[in-house]
């Protein structure tokens, strides 16, 4: 089975458009988005148009900030610190990366934790690991989405995760530990790495190596999960951080790059503006 990110994304985004489209009449307006751009690569320029779309379809106001490359840290932070302040404001998102001058801990820790649409901020990830309320972060929870509406029985499962950035690999090795999986954190100079990867029954990669991930290191019927946007070297075009022509055929599950997380890291983004919009009507 190829799981559709896109496909599921859509189903998603129009289950909340019809959640949102109530939203005037009981709150007085809908949520609001801000996204921050510093610069222009090509990449980080795409992904914003992709939540500026989305949000479009979901009827989520989007305001996207762009800023020239050369932006000073402290400029950064004083945009940052206005919209945590600016009660028509939702939810903040900085595209990362950014340029080398600027710290992303210290953007990332700038944003207010009820704001964190990303769910990057150390609070939240805190609280991830505590089992409290927080703002998951979009992929690992787009991850677990995707693993339950294919079916895919988590509880019980030997799984492991090929990657241990804050943003991927640790949130989507707790969320499967919170599923009553068994997991294993690596990194691609695990010692006998082949021998691990073979043992999971789910496999998460995303580690940013294209085709890193061969057919000898997945066992017959595994659940393959590719996290990684990269370019083929040899052919230029996007693919992800396994070898999907070589390992679909072994796979139980498997998602494509493109068309695989990456709609529904948008689509959790977009699910993550509406809770801390209605946690701030609660309160």
């Amino acid at each position: 089975m190829i799981i559709s990110g896109k496909e599921l994304s859509a189903q998603l985004k129009s289950d909340m458009a019809q959640e949102v489209a109530t939203f005037p009449e009981k709150y007085g307006r809908v949520p609001h988005l801000v996204v921050i751009l510093v610069g222009d690569d090509p990449g980080s320029v795409s992904y914003v148009t992709g939540k500026a779309k989305a949000s479009e379809v979901v009827g989520i106001k989007n305001t996207t900030i762009r800023k020239p490359e050369n932006i000073s840290e402290e400029e950064l932070l004083e945009i940052i610190a206005r919209l945590n302040a600016d009660d028509t404001v939702d939810g903040i998102l900085v595209q990362l990366p950014l340029p080398r001058h600027i710290s992303e801990e210290k953007v990332i820790a700038a944003i207010d934790k009820s704001k964190d649409v990303d769910g990057f901020h150390p609070l939240n990830v805190a609280a991830l690991w505590q089992k409290q309320e927080c703002v998951l972060p979009c992929t690992p929870k787009g991850i677990i989405k995707m693993l339950k509406r294919a079916g895919v029985e988590i509880s019980g499962k030997r799984a492991v995760v090929i990657g241990r950035s804050n943003i991927v690999g640790l949130p989507v090795a707790k969320l499967l530990l919170n599923e009553n999986a068994t997991v294993t954190i690596a990194h691609s100079r695990t010692k006998n790495l082949p021998e691990v990867t073979r043992e999971a029954e789910i496999l998460v990669v995303a580690i940013g190596r294209p085709k890193f991930v061969t057919a000898d290191m997945v066992s017959e019927g595994a659940v393959v999960i590719d996290v990684g946007v990269n370019r083929d070297p040899e052919t230029g075009k996007l693919c992800g951080d396994v070898d999907f022509a070589a390992i679909e055929p072994k796979a139980s599950v498997i998602t494509p790059v493109p068309g695989g997380v990456g709609p529904m890291t948008i689509c959790c983004l977009m699910e993550n503006t509406i809770e801390c919009f209605l946690r701030k009507q609660q309160k």
